[in-house]
């Protein structure tokens, strides 16, 4: 009996180690859960960073200025798609893979994506012209754009074309924007009711004349 009370006594002690080996290993797990929880929560807050990171990534803050002006892009892109579509239905314009690249897809070719080094005169000058406009209608509670001044590139275009781009222009023009054309095409002079032209008078001098003009200037 004394043998067996003996053995006993080991036994709850040993019970007793064993119970307290589980209440700890309970405790470490409960403990772990609660740390996996809190890592979870670190890992989603570190990847706000990362993110930040790599959007801002310098002390000059350049990654950042280009993800804004990647923003603005595609903003613009989709302003000068609808622009572009008044001009003509054959292009839509993307942004590139590289940053603030603008690539054209030629629905005549088969939606073939094409870059801004391989265009035509004709399909820069819409290109261009579809951005113009396009760029004209972004506007801020602080920035307004009410102007917009083209430099020649009309001659580069087809009947059809021409006449598209000057619906496009005089569009704007009714709503309110002021469109100025640099240009020797005749068709364009013609279609301008107000004009400013430039005449030789040699010796190195011009002549303007036109609405408000009073002066001369040099050639």
């Amino acid at each position: 009996i004394e043998q067996l009370e003996k053995q006993n006594a080991e036994v709850l002690t040993e019970q007793g180690k064993v119970e307290q080996q589980l209440k700890t290993d309970n405790e470490a797990l409960q403990n772990r859960a609660r740390l996996g929880d809190e890592l979870k929560k670190l890992e989603k807050e570190k990847a706000i960073w990362d993110r930040l990171n790599d959007l801002v990534g310098s002390a000059e803050g350049d990654k950042y200025k280009v993800f804004v002006q990647s923003l603005l892009l595609k903003s613009l892109i989709q302003k000068a798609n609808k622009e572009l579509s008044r001009i003509t239905d054959r292009y839509t314009l993307v942004a590139g893979n590289e940053n603030l690249d603008i690539h054209l897809i030629d629905n005549d070719l088969a939606g073939q994506e094409r870059t801004s080094n391989n265009l035509s005169g004709g399909e820069t000058f819409m290109v261009s012209l579809a951005l113009a406009l396009g760029l004209s209608r972004m506007a801020s509670r602080n920035v307004q754009i009410n102007s917009l001044f083209l430099d020649e590139g009309f001659g580069t275009l087809d009947q059809e074309s021409l006449e598209r781009a000057l619906s496009a222009l005089g569009h704007l023009n009714a709503q309110g924007k002021l469109v100025g054309v640099i240009s020797h095409v005749q068709l364009i002079r013609d279609r301008i009711p107000v004009q400013i032209s430039v005449e030789r008078m040699g010796e190195g001098r011009s002549r303007l004349k036109g609405p408000g003009v009073t002066r001369l200037a040099g050639a």
